[in-house]
């Protein structure tokens, strides 16, 4: 199976979350956490790579290890993916891993509301989201616009405008979603039943 991203076309830009399923040989715990150390920490230097997660052998992984990664764009993620430092690190697991690993990717706005500990990415019902995102986005943009539009007055419009909205979409990214997200799991996540 190839090791790669699906493609998209160049018009979207979205975050991506991949995760990667991998069973180890008996024996190779060791070994592949050793692995799992030195490719995080080369991983950790590509350009718009926003962390990475680990998730041990559970019942809840069904007896996998799960490698998280998150970048902040398709292109970047492409450009781990297809790196020839990836390639020596993934031929560095001959002998380590059983088979070929499971892959899944998430895009967009899913990725506000991805769960470090969850094993797959893992997204609440559109509508919940919806409802999360209305309220976040109009409380912070109504937030923004009060304490920085006194001090923008003087700038065109669209110049004010992108201001905020970069503000917003970094704030929203890496400060509250993973917050409110946390806070509002038992919600968003809550299975029919």
């Amino acid at each position: 199976m190839a090791d790669h991203v699906p493609p998209r076309s160049n018009a979207e830009n979205p975050p991506v979350t991949i995760s990667v399923y991998r069973r180890i040989l008996p024996g190779r715990e060791a070994a592949y956490e050793e692995w799992i150390r030195g490719i995080s920490e080369v991983a950790s230097h590509f350009d718009g790579q926003q962390g990475i997660n680990i998730l041990r052998p559970s019942e809840q992984t069904g007896g996998r290890y799960v490698v998280i990664y998150r970048f902040d764009t398709y292109e970047h993620a492409t450009a781990w993916e297809n790196s020839p430092v990836r390639t020596e690190w993934i031929a560095k697991l001959e002998g380590i891993t059983d088979g070929e690993p499971d892959r899944e990717s998430a895009t967009g706005l899913e990725v506000w509301f991805d769960l470090p500990e969850a094993p797959r990415p893992t997204q609440p019902p559109r509508h919940k989201m919806a409802v999360v995102l209305i309220a976040v986005i109009f409380a912070l943009v109504f937030a923004l616009q009060l304490l920085l539009g006194p001090i923008m007055t003087g700038l065109p419009r669209w110049s004010q405008t992108l201001i905020i909205v970069t503000i917003q979409v970094l704030a929203m990214t890496y400060l509250i979603m993973p917050v409110i997200t946390m806070l509002l799991k038992a919600w968003l996540f809550r299975k029919k039943g």
